[in-house]
């Protein structure tokens, strides 16, 4: 199993329409073979006292996936690809990890 965490930053105002669309492409990512969790996250509010602000303008997407194969073939997915048009205008740039869980 791999593990996908991905810092999405939006330009300012523009997370709620975001999250629409990720919403519309979730279960079409659900359905693909090897995914076992596509979740979007947003900080939590109110904040903790341990907690580092995240900000508005961020979305974090928590993936797992059975294999590095099964995530290949998710970003190779033709929804994946018009999807990516779709919101790249949304955002202003990302960070992505890909990690291997520790036992």
């Amino acid at each position: 199993m791999i593990h996908v965490v991905a810092f999405l930053h939006l330009h300012p105002g523009r997370r709620e329409e975001f999250l629409v669309t990720f919403r519309e492409l979730t279960p079409l990512v659900r359905a693909e073979a090897g995914c076992l969790e596509y979740v979007p996250a947003v900080d939590h509010a109110p904040f903790l006292g341990f907690q580092s602000p995240i900000g508005d303008d961020v979305v974090i997407i928590v993936e797992k996936w059975a294999n590095p194969g099964a995530l290949d073939a998710h970003i190779e997915a033709p929804h994946m690809k018009a999807w990516g048009k779709l919101v790249d205008g949304m955002m202003t740039h990302r960070t992505i990890h890909v990690l291997d869980p520790h036992r």
